[in-house]
Parts: structure tokens; sequence; C-alpha cells
């Protein structure tokens, strides 16, 4: 008996990976072992980019509460000690906002958080 092989769904499965190859460079385009390792490579990258950006937004919000908490004479820990302390729940994000949109409220916080 012949063996039976589903075309139909292998051609359809490669057509799927390329398209994900559209725009890259060279054979990455348009051979498919090529194609299929720098897809699969991507891929992961994309994985651990989730990850990453993740930390790189909370480094940012720390810096931005550093720079408007010094403009008032604290530093980070120094002010988000105080904060924890005074029973304040705002976290990073927000706080992040007040000093770089609203600097009257994050100065409120920071009046609030020195008693």
């Amino acid at each position: 008996m012949p063996r039976s092989v589903n075309h139909v769904a292998s051609r359809a499965k490669r057509k799927n990976l390329m398209k994900l190859a559209k725009g890259y460079f060279g054979r990455r385009k348009n051979v498919w072992t090529v194609a299929k390792n720098a897809i699969e490579k991507g891929l992961v990258y994309a994985y651990i980019g989730r990850k990453q950006k993740k930390r790189n937004f909370r480094s940012l919000w720390i810096t931005r509460i550093n720079a408007g908490a010094r403009q008032y004479g604290m530093s980070y820990s120094q002010f988000m000690g105080a904060l924890h302390k005074s029973g304040i729940e705002l976290n990073r994000k927000a706080l992040a906002d007040l000093a770089m949109n609203h600097p009257d409220a994050f100065k409120a916080v920071v009046e609030v958080v020195k008693k």
C-alpha cells in the first residue's frame, strides 16, 4: 500500500510560516529552512522582549520618581519608604505619571509623605 502524505496540510503550514518571514532580508524571506530558523529565533526574541519591556518600564518609572523626589530634597528610597509608612498605595506607574505630567499633584504627595 502506498504511503499517504497530507500535502495540503504540509503546504499550508509552510505557507503560514513563510508569511511570518515577510520583510526579512535575503534568503530568510524565501528559503524554507533558513526562514524557519529565522522565524523560530524571532519568536524567541519576541518572548524575551515581552519580559524585558516590563523591566524597562519599571526602571523608567523609578528614574522619573527619583527625579521628581529630588526636587523636594528626598532620594527615591527615602520617598518610597516614607510613602509606604504613610499608607499611600500609589504604584510606581501612577507616581511617575504624576511626577512627569502633574508636578503640583506630585508635590502634594511629597508634602503628605514628609509629615
